[in-house]
């Protein structure tokens, strides 16, 4: 019995072909996710740090200036920059570092994608990480000027 015509694959051009089509974006997906998880984290620290900052300081002006600064070194850690921090005191703001208050820090930052052009606009390819923490003061302490 004869068969057809010999059939003669092309496995390693279709090899080539399906690891450039799946493999590819598996891997740019995989390093989006790990940088939007490393400015989760950044946010995250940097946002307790602020917050135990302003607390431990003696007053609201080092305080506001302590927990900036302790962001940015948190921020830092993680190789993430451009991060807002907002400190807001609670319940309201002439009851900051009073005993029962608290004060609720917010960090935002703008995290790129990899690997994406500029060429595409500044506002495609950026996640907004942010990380929201509330730090009590205290009922038990000493108030503070």
């Amino acid at each position: 019995m004869r068969r057809g015509r010999c059939e003669r694959g092309a496995a390693t051009v279709e090899l080539v072909w399906l690891t450039v089509l799946l493999i590819v974006p598996l891997v740019y997906l995989l390093l989006s996710v790990f940088e939007a998880q490393r400015a989760a984290f950044a946010v995250s620290s940097a946002s307790q740090a602020a917050g135990h900052a302003f607390v431990r300081a003696p007053d609201v002006v080092t305080g506001q200036a302590r927990a900036e600064q302790a962001a940015l070194v948190a921020l830092a850690d993680h190789d993430v920059t451009d991060a807002q921090v907002d400190v807001e005191c609670r319940p309201t703001p002439s009851d900051c570092l009073q005993p029962g208050s608290s004060v609720r820090v917010v960090v935002t930052v703008d995290q790129p994608l990899p690997l994406l052009p500029s060429v595409l606009g500044e506002s495609i390819g950026v996640l907004t990480v942010d990380a929201t923490h509330v730090e009590a003061y205290g009922t038990y302490r000493e108030g503070r000027p």
